[in-house]
């Protein structure tokens, strides 16, 4: 199979059912559900994990919007900007491998971080993905392009 390596994990969140805090993990476990220990595990299979490139926070600060790595709502951020890539795309991070299903849309409660926010990250606050195969995510792992 070739594999173009294109970046690497630089954090990684779940969130926990009744808590709005996103919760750092220095890895995840992913099945054919999502992450598990997630609160969107086993919840939608193609929009159970999110993820988002380093840029959208860039884009953020560029506009004097500062936030904490988390407040996206993604499960893992990368330094690669996806967002270009088509559906169906596949990408390998670690053992997993994920096949990107859509855009994420944006949620009101980003405007809770700043009005802006959700107008400025319309295309730009990541993609979901659903799990094609099971294994570990660790920080550092490197993102291969399959």
């Amino acid at each position: 199979m070739n594999r173009d390596n294109i970046g690497e994990v630089l954090e990684l969140f779940i969130s926990k059912e009744g808590d709005s805090k996103r919760i750092s993990k220095s890895v995840v476990e992913l099945d054919k559900e999502g992450i598990v220990e997630d609160k969107f595990y086993a919840k939608d299979s193609e929009r159970s994990v999110l993820l988002t490139s380093i840029e959208s926070y860039g884009l953020a600060v560029r506009n004097n919007i500062h936030m904490p790595y988390g407040s996206l709502g993604e499960n893992i951020l990368i330094d690669y900007n996806p967002y270009t890539l088509t559906i169906g795309t596949r990408l390998q991070i670690g053992e997993v491998i994920l096949e990107i299903t859509q855009n994420c849309t944006i949620c009101n409660h980003l405007s809770s971080i700043d009005k802006k926010l959700p107008k400025l990250l319309k295309d730009d606050r990541g993609i979901f993905v659903k799990v094609v195969e099971i294994g570990f995510i660790e920080k550092g792992d490197k993102i291969y392009l399959l």
